[in-house]
Formats: structure tokens, C-alpha cells, sequence
């Protein structure tokens, strides 16, 4: 297979859990630098967050001038929310610092939950984010402490499927636009259950037209080039 990744590639990479997404591209960045014996740009469209896994469009050389169009893409992902819990960050990053009750959901209710929030409507970013607030990044602020004001902005999720229900785990497929978080989407969820819920686990399998079956992970792409 030929590449040049110089002129620009587009790489559909499978994230490992815990690895950042610019761990991602600095591995991958160092892997062709090697190969190439010459400096690379090499950036990524789309974050995800290190407890997530699944696809991580990474673009090299020339391509990096769509990362800008590929960010906008919809993007679909599966995953888990706990019912009866939160986190600070809304995921696993963090240990649970509060428990609801969960006696009184019912599966009707899990229904008409995601019937709420499917469509375009208005969320609150996580404080947990590097969502920019008066030009820093909101996490940084967050972990000394800091009162930030989140405001909500506009995202669109075109499907919001429930996929299995065994409390306290909710498993879930999801469609949304660009800024949507699935953090702030367990955190919403649960608060619409009146209870509490976070993020158990996510999975990335789609951006636009381009699949996680067609992803290699990390050590395929390694074994790839180097033949």
C-alpha cells in the first residue's frame, strides 16, 4: 500500500482507553518521523476524551488543512451511562462523589428520557473540557477549584437509540453534531430520571462517512508502515 504522507493522508486510527487523543497523534507523529527521517505535521479532528475509545481521524502533512471540515462531521458512538451516581468530571476519570436513588425508574421512563433529548437542543459543557473561557481551557480552571460559568450552547443529536437496560447500567447508541458532549449528556440524563448518572464507557464508531471497522489500532498502523 502506498502512502505520502508528506503530500497528506488521512488515518483512521482506533484510540486505546486511557491514551489521550494527542498521546494518539504524538505516537503516530514518531512512527513516521522515524520512517520519513524528517519533521511531519500531524494533527487530529475531533477529540476524545481518555476514557474513551474508538475512531480518532488523524490527518498528516497537507491534510491538515481539513481538519478544520472533518471536525463538523456528525459522528455516532455507543456506550454505557450508570444510573445512580455522578462523577465531578461525568465520566470515569473521577471517583463517584454522590449516589441517588434508582428504586423508582422505570424502563418507560429511560425511553422518554431519550426522546427529550433527541433533537436539537441546548447543553451545558462539561467544566471538565477544553472548552475555551475567557481564552483558557475550562479544565484548567476546574482542577484548581475555580467557579466557571458553562454556557450552554446549541448541538443537534439526530438519533438517541437505548440499546439495553440493566440497571444500574443504561447501554446506548448515539448520533450528534459537532460540540456535543456525551459527559454532559450522562450528567443531563440522569438529572431527567431525577436521579444521577455518569458515563460508564464510550465508544467512537463513526465520523461522517468513515467506520471504526476500518480503523487499525495503533500497533496495526506501527506494523503497517514499517513493512
Amino acid at each position: 500500500m502506498d502512502f505520502d504522507f508528506l503530500k497528506g493522508e488521512l488515518l483512521l486510527i482506533d484510540k486505546p482507553l486511557d491514551w489521550t487523543s494527542f498521546d494518539a497523534v504524538n505516537k503516530i507523529r514518531r512512527i513516521l518521523e522515524k520512517k520519513l527521517q524528517t519533521k511531519l505535521k500531524v494533527g487530529h479532528a475531533g477529540t476524545l476524551d481518555p476514557k474513551a475509545t474508538g475512531l480518532l481521524l488523524i490527518c498528516t502533512g497537507g491534510m491538515t488543512k481539513q481538519i478544520v471540515n472533518l471536525t463538523g462531521l456528525d459522528k455516532e458512538y455507543t456506550g454505557a451511562f450508570f444510573i445512580g451516581a455522578t462523577t465531578p468530571c461525568y465520566d470515569t476519570e473521577k471517583p463517584a462523589d454522590r449516589t441517588f436513588p434508582t428504586d423508582h425508574i422505570t424502563e418507560e421512563m429511560i425511553l422518554s428520557a431519550a426522546k427529550k433529548f433527541t433533537g436539537t437542543i441546548q447543553q451545558v459543557p462539561p467544566t471538565f473540557s477544553a472548552k475555551l473561557i475567557d481564552g483558557k481551557r475550562a479544565y484548567l480552571s476546574a482542577r484548581k477549584n475555580r467557579d466557571i460559568k458553562m454556557e450552554p450552547v446549541t448541538i443537534t443529536i439526530s438519533e438517541f437509540e437505548i440499546l439495553r437496560i440493566a440497571l444500574p447500567e443504561v447501554s446506548f447508541r448515539v448520533v450528534c453534531s459537532k460540540g456535543t458532549y456525551i459527559r454532559a449528556l450522562a450528567r443531563d440524563f440522569g438529572e431527567a430520571l431525577g436521579s444521577g448518572a455518569y458515563l460508564a464507557e464510550l465508544r467512537r464508531t463513526r465520523i461522517g462517512e468513515y467506520g471504526i471497522e476500518d480503523a487499525l489500532s495503533i500497533d496495526q498502523f506501527h506494523a503497517l508502515v514499517s513493512s
